[in-house]
Protein backbone atom coordinates (compact mmCIF):
# COMPACT_ATOMS: atom_id res chain seq x y z
CA UNK A 1 0.00 0.00 0.00
CA UNK A 2 1.78 3.27 -0.81
CA UNK A 3 0.70 5.57 1.54
CA UNK A 4 2.51 8.79 0.18
CA UNK A 5 0.53 12.04 0.21
CA UNK A 6 -0.22 13.22 -3.41
CA UNK A 7 -1.73 16.22 -2.46
CA UNK A 8 -3.18 18.46 0.78
CA UNK A 9 -5.70 20.88 1.77
CA UNK A 10 -5.48 22.44 5.27
CA UNK A 11 -7.27 25.20 5.94
CA UNK A 12 -4.88 28.88 7.04
CA UNK A 13 -4.90 30.50 10.34
CA UNK A 14 -5.93 33.42 8.90
CA UNK A 15 -8.85 31.95 6.97
CA UNK A 16 -9.73 29.85 10.13
CA UNK A 17 -10.03 32.82 12.52
CA UNK A 18 -12.27 34.74 9.87
CA UNK A 19 -14.72 31.90 9.33
CA UNK A 20 -15.16 31.19 13.17
CA UNK A 21 -15.05 35.23 14.02
CA UNK A 22 -18.15 36.15 11.69
CA UNK A 23 -20.01 32.66 12.84
CA UNK A 24 -19.09 33.56 16.67
CA UNK A 25 -20.11 37.06 15.77
CA UNK A 26 -23.30 35.73 14.40
CA UNK A 27 -23.99 34.06 17.43
CA UNK A 28 -23.41 36.73 19.75
CA UNK A 29 -25.47 39.19 18.07
CA UNK A 30 -28.48 37.00 17.90
CA UNK A 31 -28.30 36.35 21.70
CA UNK A 32 -27.27 40.24 22.33
CA UNK A 33 -30.89 40.90 20.69
CA UNK A 34 -32.82 38.37 22.06
CA UNK A 35 -31.89 39.61 25.73
CA UNK A 36 -31.89 43.36 24.60
CA UNK A 37 -34.98 43.91 23.08
CA UNK A 38 -36.70 40.57 22.48
CA UNK A 39 -40.62 41.47 20.20
CA UNK A 40 -42.08 38.51 21.88
CA UNK A 41 -41.66 35.32 23.72
CA UNK A 42 -41.55 33.27 20.22
CA UNK A 43 -39.25 35.63 18.82
CA UNK A 44 -37.19 35.63 22.38
CA UNK A 45 -36.70 31.68 21.60
CA UNK A 46 -36.64 31.84 18.21
CA UNK A 47 -33.18 33.99 18.78
CA UNK A 48 -31.67 32.53 21.54
CA UNK A 49 -31.80 28.52 19.95
CA UNK A 50 -30.09 30.22 16.53
CA UNK A 51 -27.55 31.99 18.47
CA UNK A 52 -26.39 29.45 20.79
CA UNK A 53 -26.77 27.01 16.98
CA UNK A 54 -24.01 29.58 15.41
CA UNK A 55 -21.91 29.86 18.44
CA UNK A 56 -22.00 25.46 18.91
CA UNK A 57 -20.78 25.42 14.96
CA UNK A 58 -18.03 28.30 15.41
CA UNK A 59 -16.72 26.03 18.10
CA UNK A 60 -16.86 22.78 15.66
CA UNK A 61 -15.37 24.54 12.84
CA UNK A 62 -12.73 25.93 14.91
CA UNK A 63 -12.18 21.71 16.05
CA UNK A 64 -12.76 20.09 12.27
CA UNK A 65 -10.44 23.29 10.71
CA UNK A 66 -7.47 22.04 13.18
CA UNK A 67 -7.09 18.88 10.42
CA UNK A 68 -6.34 18.64 7.04
CA UNK A 69 -7.30 16.13 4.23
CA UNK A 70 -4.70 14.33 1.95
CA UNK A 71 -4.82 12.38 -0.88
CA UNK A 72 -2.24 8.98 -1.47
CA UNK A 73 -3.01 6.87 -4.46
CA UNK A 74 -6.02 4.84 -3.02
CA UNK A 75 -7.03 7.09 -0.62
CA UNK A 76 -8.78 10.62 0.41
CA UNK A 77 -8.27 11.17 4.35
CA UNK A 78 -8.49 13.58 6.94
CA UNK A 79 -5.96 13.50 9.20
CA UNK A 80 -8.00 12.53 12.41
CA UNK A 81 -8.28 9.10 10.96
CA UNK A 82 -11.47 9.47 8.73
CA UNK A 83 -10.94 7.83 5.64
CA UNK A 84 -13.23 10.60 3.36
CA UNK A 85 -13.42 8.19 0.15
CA UNK A 86 -11.56 5.32 -1.61
CA UNK A 87 -10.12 6.72 -5.12
CA UNK A 88 -11.45 3.25 -6.59
CA UNK A 89 -15.06 4.14 -5.77
CA UNK A 90 -15.30 8.00 -6.65
CA UNK A 91 -17.11 8.31 -9.99
CA UNK A 92 -17.21 11.63 -10.74
CA UNK A 93 -15.88 15.37 -9.83
CA UNK A 94 -18.02 18.30 -10.43
CA UNK A 95 -16.06 21.83 -10.10
CA UNK A 96 -18.28 23.56 -12.05
CA UNK A 97 -19.86 26.88 -11.28
CA UNK A 98 -22.81 26.19 -10.80
CA UNK A 99 -22.40 22.97 -8.64
CA UNK A 100 -23.35 22.32 -5.22
CA UNK A 101 -20.18 22.87 -3.83
CA UNK A 102 -18.69 24.05 -0.62
CA UNK A 103 -16.60 27.43 -1.21
CA UNK A 104 -13.17 27.37 -2.60
CA UNK A 105 -13.86 23.58 -3.12
CA UNK A 106 -15.49 20.35 -5.23
CA UNK A 107 -18.19 17.70 -5.23
CA UNK A 108 -17.51 14.21 -5.65
CA UNK A 109 -20.02 11.40 -6.14
CA UNK A 110 -19.40 7.82 -5.31
CA UNK A 111 -20.53 4.70 -6.21
CA UNK A 112 -21.69 3.27 -2.98
CA UNK A 113 -23.34 5.56 -0.64
CA UNK A 114 -21.28 6.08 2.81
CA UNK A 115 -22.54 7.87 5.91
CA UNK A 116 -23.05 11.13 6.53
CA UNK A 117 -20.32 12.84 8.31
CA UNK A 118 -19.09 16.62 8.45
CA UNK A 119 -16.37 19.11 9.77
CA UNK A 120 -17.53 22.24 8.98
CA UNK A 121 -15.25 24.32 6.59
CA UNK A 122 -13.70 21.15 5.71
CA UNK A 123 -15.84 18.41 4.40
CA UNK A 124 -18.89 16.45 4.47
CA UNK A 125 -20.52 13.53 2.95
CA UNK A 126 -23.96 12.55 2.41
CA UNK A 127 -24.67 9.52 1.05
CA UNK A 128 -22.97 9.37 -2.69
CA UNK A 129 -22.23 12.93 -2.55
CA UNK A 130 -18.99 14.17 -0.76
CA UNK A 131 -18.35 18.31 -0.51
CA UNK A 132 -14.32 19.11 -0.45
CA UNK A 133 -13.54 22.81 0.33
CA UNK A 134 -15.08 25.60 2.89
CA UNK A 135 -12.66 27.97 4.91
CA UNK A 136 -9.91 26.57 2.65
CA UNK A 137 -7.71 27.65 -0.20
CA UNK A 138 -9.00 27.68 -3.80
CA UNK A 139 -5.42 26.78 -4.99
CA UNK A 140 -5.16 23.61 -3.13
CA UNK A 141 -8.68 22.24 -3.76
CA UNK A 142 -8.36 23.04 -7.25
CA UNK A 143 -4.81 21.21 -7.31
CA UNK A 144 -6.73 18.13 -5.50
CA UNK A 145 -9.12 18.04 -8.04
CA UNK A 146 -6.88 17.97 -10.51
CA UNK A 147 -5.06 15.16 -9.61
CA UNK A 148 -8.10 13.24 -8.50
CA UNK A 149 -9.53 13.67 -12.34
CA UNK A 150 -6.32 12.57 -13.89
CA UNK A 151 -6.19 9.37 -11.29
CA UNK A 152 -10.06 8.47 -12.07
CA UNK A 153 -9.52 9.09 -15.68
CA UNK A 154 -6.27 6.96 -15.58
CA UNK A 155 -8.25 4.11 -13.63
CA UNK A 156 -11.13 4.50 -16.41
CA UNK A 157 -8.68 4.36 -19.22
CA UNK A 158 -6.99 0.87 -17.90
CA UNK A 159 -10.48 -0.33 -17.01
CA UNK A 160 -11.19 0.19 -21.01
CA UNK A 161 -8.02 -1.43 -21.79
CA UNK A 162 -8.56 -4.80 -19.82
CA UNK A 163 -12.27 -4.78 -20.96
Amino acid sequence: MNDEVVAKIEASGPRRVMGVGMLASVGIILIYVAFSTPPSAAWLVFLLVVGCAALWLAVRMWQATAYRIELTEEVLRCTDGTEIARVADIETIDRGFFAFKPSNGFLMRRKTPGSRAWMPGLWWRMGRRIGIGGVTPGSQSKAMSEILAAMIARRDMGADLEG
